[in-house]
């Protein structure tokens, strides 16, 4: 049975709300259709029968899964695949994959769950019903969309329930033929037997049968304990493409007639183009136009370099939208006067941490900040529209394809049924390509060259000073200790912007109203360490600066902060700060194992040599929980090498445990690097970095080895995308202060008189 939530004033508000408006839309708004019958959404060929809108059958047995979110890197096309040939008892190397179509049915129901104020153990009418209510939502809003590490979480059901429907009925197609009762036939291995005759009938022969065969209410799903796929590492599907260059990016779309276009903005925050000189660049070889977009000018050339160089060139002018005096320290500014202040969100407050705080034996104080942080994708920002007549054809690498189609219907004022959206590989998302502007900017150039497809291509420098970063933060803390040194009372106090504020005013500015933003406060809120008294308050501090969702969301800032704290309070009262995690999680004896099974397998206790130090963190984020030991080793002269990280996650069942692995690992790297050199730094309103030369990638040499153990687990299946990341920070922070004594409270490293190596 899971744990039993408390029933808090807000907790009551939020989902009281949401359970209010999924009563409201969930009888008489949902959309029509089941995915376990829709075989019409596929298109098909050379043969194929698609028997439910998730799959198709060759006549040579190929099964093909129409696979409903974006692949960028994080395994989907071999993780979402595998659900479906485990229940359909496929032949996997007669499994492929092709994008899914946008349609309502393929709707993301999971996504929206992140930013509900309970975890996924958390049972009760209040969670029960909302989660309910907010899948309903989902349902009406039909949002094909990738992210919140909710591809696998969300996919778990149905599309096991698509392959086991396929089954049963490719059984009752070869029962039917043979004459003989279903209960008789079994499925395996691509095929389906009859166990008394011994015949046998490959799937592609039983297809076009099959698709005949009425279903009769929901399928049958496997016990655990009979799979055969899910749980090994297969072979991932992607990887050949990619490996022999045959696979298709956003970048890499080519069409008959294409132009080319990119776009330069106000480098000011808010500011607009005031005028601009065409004539200057409209005679230079290969320009086809000069043309402004909201915000900004775009050249369009027969080339992307010959539209790059002309745009070089381009004369423009801009207004600074009165933000040209914003800077970093103004803001660092604003977000202490934020914290100084009376006003602050409530988002937890247990018992009584006045009276408690009061009456401890010792306080222990400290303040963490976070940097703005730009995504930076390797594949360039880029979207490819063709514009016809009351028609609109879009191949965008983007991680909300549903977005895409409402954004191009609402800038050509035509219905979305006429958008047609294809989804190529994406050359890395992070949240970055959740974002419409650059999709938005391409259909206003294309509206203007009807007839020819244009595809716009951002230079890194656009994308590095016109991204929706990762918010700045600075977290307060205050904890009281008892003479035993067990904390009694914790405060934190959070300053940030609202990313969902910030992403829905500019998609949604209707949306846009304020109100709670768990994410805020993710991973500080909900903490397993077990304090009687906890108050963790949200400060709201906006800022000219445009914030979205970065890997892992607030849970990248929360848990640096949370986690150098709570070893600052172990050090404080003389504990092993492994053992003082550990005595504070009898509540969680999930976090407890994996804690211990990071501790176990980076060698907890045995000595290091001088000047190398060992530092833990414990994470949870999107329903799975990570632990992370870094050894780091610093000199003489204040060079820090990262020597060794290892990590233990407990993500409920491990569909292929090799992707987990490639996942932890990417994880790690992205969180190291923007830890030792991540940050976004504003002058005169504008964002002083432009490349990579001034926002720094780890480097090969500079690479950790890093050692990943699933722990098994009967807890809810959880994301593997972004756990990974959040814990890195404070394990390596904490491996500095064990090494040195010296406690880092501010990112990234390099500014903290730190050379990396």
């Amino acid at each position: 049975m899971g744990k039993k939530m408390k029933l808090t004033r807000r907790v009551f508000l939020v989902g009281g709300a949401a359970v209010g408006g999924g009563l409201l839309v969930g009888y008489g708004l949902m959309p029509d259709g089941d995915p376990l019958s829709a075989a019409s959404l596929l298109k098909t060929g050379d043969g194929e029968v698609a028997l439910n809108a998730w799959l198709k059958i060759a006549p040579d047995g190929t099964v093909t899964v129409a696979v409903p979110r974006s692949e960028m890197g994080q395994g989907i096309y071999t993780a979402l695949p595998m659900l479906v040939a485990e229940e359909l008892d496929a032949d996997w190397s007669k499994v492929t994959v092709e994008q899914a179509p946008v349609d309502p049915i393929y709707a993301n129901k999971t996504l929206l769950l992140n930013g509900l104020p309970f975890g996924p153990e958390e049972t009760g009418m209040v969670p029960d019903s909302t989660r309910w209510a907010v899948r309903k939502v989902s349902e009406w809003l039909g949002i094909l969309a990738t992210g919140g590490s909710s591809s696998v979480r969300d996919a778990w059901v149905p599309m096991r329930q698509a392959g086991a429907a396929a089954r049963e009925m490719l059984i009752g197609a070869a029962a039917k033929q043979w004459n003989v009762d279903a209960a008789d036939c079994t499925a395996e291995n691509g095929a389906v037997i009859h166990k008394a005759s011994g015949r046998k009938a490959g799937y592609g022969e039983l297809a076009a049968t099959a698709a005949t065969v009425e279903r009769s209410g929901m399928p049958t799903l496997k016990d655990p304990k009979d799979y055969k796929l899910i749980g090994t590492s297969a072979e991932r599907l992607d990887l050949p493409a990619k490996v022999d260059g045959t696979a298709e990016f956003g970048i890499d779309i080519r069409l008959p007639d294409m132009l080319y276009a990119t776009v330069k903005a106000s480098p000011v925050f808010g500011g607009t183009v005031k005028g601009f000189d065409a004539a200057a660049v409209k005679d230079m070889r290969g320009v086809e136009a000069v043309v402004e977009i909201p915000g900004a000018v775009a050249v369009v050339a027969d080339s992307y370099w010959r539209a790059k160089q002309a745009l070089a060139d381009l004369p423009v002018e801009f207004d600074d939208g009165g933000n040209g005096g914003v800077s970093s320290e103004s803001i660092r500014q604003q977000f202490l006067d934020a914290l100084d202040g009376e006003d602050a969100d409530s988002y937890r407050d247990d018992g009584d941490f006045d009276a408690a705080i009061s009456t401890a034996s010792t306080v222990v104080e400290a303040e963490y900040a976070a940097p703005f942080l730009a995504h930076a994708t390797m594949e360039p920002m880029n979207c490819t529209v063709l514009v016809g007549d009351g028609t609109c054809e879009i191949w965008s690498p983007s991680q909300a394809p549903t977005l895409v189609q409402w954004t191009a219907a609402d800038i050509l004022e035509i219905e979305s049924e006429q958008v047609t959206v294809h989804t190529p590989l994406l050359g890395g998302g992070f949240g970055r390509r959740a974002e419409m502007d650059v999709v938005a900017q391409a259909v206003a150039v294309a509206k203007q060259m009807p007839g020819r497809p244009v595809k716009l291509v951002w230079s890194r420098e656009e994308d590095t000073q016109h991204d929706a970063y990762r918010p700045a933060s600075i977290s307060r803390f205050r904890a009281g200790l008892d003479g035993d040194g067990k904390p009694v009372a914790w405060w934190n106090r959070i300053a940030s912007p609202s990313v969902t504020e910030s992403y829905l005013g500019r998609h949604w500015p209707w949306a846009a109203m304020g109100g709670p933003d768990p994410s805020n406060v993710e991973g500080s809120a909900d903490m397993p360490y077990s304090v009687a008294d906890v108050r963790v308050e949200h400060v709201l501090s906006k800022t000219p600066v445009p914030v979205g969702y970065w890997r892992s969301v607030g849970h990248s800032q929360n848990a640096f902060h949370k986690e150098s704290f709570i070893d600052e309070v172990a050090h404080a009262a003389g504990k092993d700060p492994y053992e003082y995690r550990l005595g504070l999680l009898g509540d969680h004896p999930r976090h407890a194992k994996v804690l211990e099974t990071a501790a176990k397998a980076a060698g907890w206790r045995t000595p290091l040599p001088n000047g190398r130090g060992r530092g833990i963190a414990l994470h949870e984020s999107f329903a799975s929980i990570v632990a992370e030991v870094a050894e780091v080793s610093v000199g003489a002269d204040g060079a820090v090498k990262v020597d060794r990280v290892v990590c233990a996650i407990d993500c409920g069942i491990a569909v292929n445990p090799d992707t987990i692995v490639a996942q932890m690992e990417s994880g790690i790297v992205y969180g190291l690097t923007a830890a030792l050199f991540g940050e976004i730094s504003i002058e005169d309103g504008r964002v002083v970095q432009e490349n990579f030369p001034d926002y720094d990638m780890l480097r090969m040499a500079q690479m950790p080895v890093i050692e990943t153990h699933i722990v098994e687990s009967d807890g809810p299946i959880g994301g593997v995308g972004e756990p990974g990341t959040p814990p890195i920070a404070p394990a390596v922070t904490n491996a500095i202060f064990a090494a040195t004594g010296n406690r880092i409270r501010s990112l990234p490293l390099m500014n903290q008189g730190l050379l990396v190596s």
